[in-house]
C-alpha cells in the first residue's frame, strides 16, 4: 500500500511517516481513554482520576494508585481543586487522600512529583493531606497518615 501509494507523485516518506505516528498516537490515546472510561475512572481537564470505594492508609492508597500506572491525585490549579473540593467530595462526603505530605520533612510539604507546596498553615505531626469539602475555599485538612480514607489516583494523558 505505502509502495503504490508513494509512487504515485503523493508527499514525502518522512511526511507519511510523520503521519502514521500521528495516526499511531491517535489510536492508542483512543484505546487508553477507552480502557479508562470502562474501568470507572472520570475524565477532567487533561488527566484522569479515580475514586476508590474502600478506605486504605494514605500509603497503601498510594501503593493501590501507582499499581494503577497513576499517582495519588496532584492538585496543581483553582480549577481542578474547585473540581474536587465542591463537586466530588461534597456530592459523595467522602474525605478524599491526596498527593501532598510533609513525610519527609515537619513543615516543609511537598506534592508526589517533588514540587512544593507554597502554603503552609499546618498542624503538626499530621503528615498526609486530604480533601473534603468544608466550604469552596477551605478543603484541605492534615491528618496522621496511618488514618483510613478513601483516595483519588490520578493519571495525566500528556495531551
Amino acid at each position: 500500500f505505502l509502495h503504490r501509494l508513494l509512487g504515485s507523485g503523493c508527499p514525502s516518506v518522512s511526511l507519511v511517516k510523520t503521519l502514521l505516528c500521528l495516526v499511531v498516537e491517535l489510536m492508542s490515546l483512543i484505546v487508553s481513554t477507552d480502557h479508562y472510561l470502562k474501568q470507572n475512572w472520570i475524565y477532567f481537564s487533561g488527566s484522569f482520576y479515580y475514586i476508590s470505594t474502600t478506605e486504605k492508609s494514605w500509603q497503601s492508597s498510594r501503593d493501590d494508585c501507582l499499581g494503577r500506572g497513576a499517582d495519588l491525585i496532584i492538585i496543581d490549579s483553582r480549577e481542578e481543586n474547585q473540581e474536587w473540593s465542591t463537586v466530588h467530595a461534597r456530592r459523595v462526603d467522602l474525605r478524599l487522600w491526596i498527593g501532598l505530605s510533609d513525610r519527609q520533612s515537619e513543615g516543609h510539604w511537598i506534592w508526589q512529583d517533588g514540587t512544593s507546596l507554597d502554603e503552609s498553615y499546618w498542624g503538626r505531626d499530621e503528615d498526609c493531606a486530604e480533601i473534603k469539602y468544608i466550604n469552596d475555599v477551605n478543603s484541605w485538612n492534615d491528618l496522621v497518615c496511618t488514618n483510613e480514607n478513601f483516595w483519588i489516583c490520578e493519571k495525566k494523558t500528556g495531551v
